[in-house]
C-alpha cells in the first residue's frame, strides 16, 4: 500500500492536499494521453486516456455530471488504474475543455446543450473513436447528468459494456418543489422568446469559492481541494444552466422511462442513491431499477449527491464494492 493511501488506491483526508499534487497527478499526468473526439455536429471533445499496460480487467469510461468535468474525478481515475483498468474521461461538451456553443462562450459558468442526444451521441463517438482501441471487458462509472446520459445509451446501445455503475444518476432532477409542468412552461416560453441560451432565473454567474455547507460533498479536504482547482481555471467555471439545458433536463426522465426502453438493458447495473440528494429525486431511481433485467439499487448512508467526495468513512468501502462489482467479483 502506497503512503498517503488506502487499499484501492484513494487518497487518505489527512494530508489529501500535499498527496493529491504531490503524488497521485504527477501520476496521472505521465500516463495521460489527450486526444480530440468528434462528436455530434462534428464538434471537439477533450478526452483524456489511461492506457495501463497490467488492465487484468479491461477499460472504464467515467462520464461526469453537470458543471463537472474529467479532471474532477482524478481520484477516482487513478484509482480504477490502480485496481488493474485501462481509463478513458472526457469533458462532455459545454463542461472543461470541450466545445461550447458560441452562444454561451462569453460566460464559462453557463451551461448549454441544444438536445439532450447529444451527449449521448458524444459517448457514442468516444466508444468508436477511442474506447474501441483499449482491451475488454468495457465497463462505465458514471455520475448524475452522466448517469442520465448512459442510461440513455444502454438503452440504445445495449451490447457495449458489460457492466455499468451509477452514481446518484439524474434520472430525474431536482425541481426544487416547482411543478414539473410549471419547469417546462417557463423554459418553453424563454425558448420562444429567444432566451434559450440564457442563464435561467435565479440563478448567478460563478463567483469565486464555493460554499462547503450548502454543496454536494461531505469530505471538506476533497471540497477544498477541487474548490481551488475551479477558482484557478475558467474553463471549470460551470455553475449553472441555460433554459434549453433545463428544458432538456426536465424531458429526460420521460426518455429514460419509456415503454420498453429500460428493458432493453442488458448489463449488470448498479445504481447508488445518496441518503441526502438535493440534485436528483430518488423516487424514479426507484422506477428504473426496478425495471432493469440485472438492476440493484444500493442506499449510500452519510452521503450528498457526490458520494465519491464523501468522507474516507462513508468514500472508501462505498467505492470498494463498486470496484468489486466492475471486476465481476461482487
Amino acid at each position: 500500500m502506497r503512503e498517503g493511501f488506502n487499499e484501492d488506491g484513494l487518497v487518505l483526508s489527512r494530508d489529501y492536499k500535499n498527496t493529491m499534487e504531490q503524488v497521485l497527478l504527477p501520476a496521472l499526468r505521465e500516463k495521460a494521453e489527450r486526444v480530440t473526439v468528434r462528436g455530434a455536429g462534428n464538434q471537439t471533445l477533450q478526452c483524456f486516456v489511461y492506457e495501463n499496460p497490467e488492465a487484468v480487467h479491461g477499460t472504464a469510461v467515467v462520464l461526469h455530471g453537470f458543471t463537472e468535468n474529467a479532471y474532477k474525478f482524478s481520484e477516482v481515475i487513478f484509482s480504477l488504474l490502480e485496481n488493474g483498468f485501462s481509463v478513458v474521461a472526457y469533458d462532455q461538451r459545454g463542461h472543461g475543455e470541450s466545445w461550447r456553443d458560441e452562444g454561451v462562450k462569453a460566460d464559462p459558468s453557463l451551461t448549454h446543450v441544444s438536445r439532450f442526444e447529444e451527449y449521448v451521441e458524444d459517448l457514442k463517438a468516444v466508444c468508436d473513436q477511442v474506447v474501441s482501441n483499449l482491451p475488454k471487458p468495457w465497463v462505465i462509472f458514471c455520475h448524475s447528468m452522466g448517469g442520465a446520459v448512459t442510461s440513455l445509451f444502454l438503452e440504445q446501445y445495449p451490447e457495449v459494456f458489460s457492466r455499468a455503475a451509477l452514481c446518484a444518476p439524474m434520472i430525474a432532477p431536482h425541481r426544487n418543489n416547482v411543478p414539473l409542468l410549471a419547469v417546462k412552461a417557463i423554459c418553453r416560453g424563454a425558448k420562444l422568446a429567444g432566451r434559450g441560451k440564457k442563464r435561467i432565473f435565479l440563478s448567478k454567474p460563478y463567483a469565486g469559492p464555493e460554499d462547503f455547507d450548502t454543496s454536494c460533498a461531505t469530505s471538506r479536504e476533497r471540497f477544498d481541494w477541487y474548490d481551488r482547482v475551479k477558482e484557478e481555471n475558467p474553463a471549470y467555471h460551470n455553475n449553472g444552466p441555460t433554459y434549453d439545458w433545463t428544458l432538456e433536463s426536465m424531458k429526460v426522465t420521460k426518455k429514460i422511462l419509456a415503454p420498453g426502453a429500460v428493458e432493453r438493458i442488458d448489463c449488470p447495473l448498479r445504481l447508488y442513491t445518496a441518503e441526502d440528494d438535493n440534485s436528483v429525486l430518488p423516487a424514479e431511481q426507484g422506477t428504473f431499477i426496478r425495471r432493469v433485467k440485472d438492476g440493484k439499487r444500493e442506499f449510500v448512508k452519510g452521503s450528498r449527491h457526490e458520494i465519491y467526495r464523501s468522507t474516507d468513512e462513508v468514500f472508501f468501502p462505498w467505492w470498494h464494492g463498486v470496484l468489486q462489482f466492475l471486476k465481476d467479483e461482487a
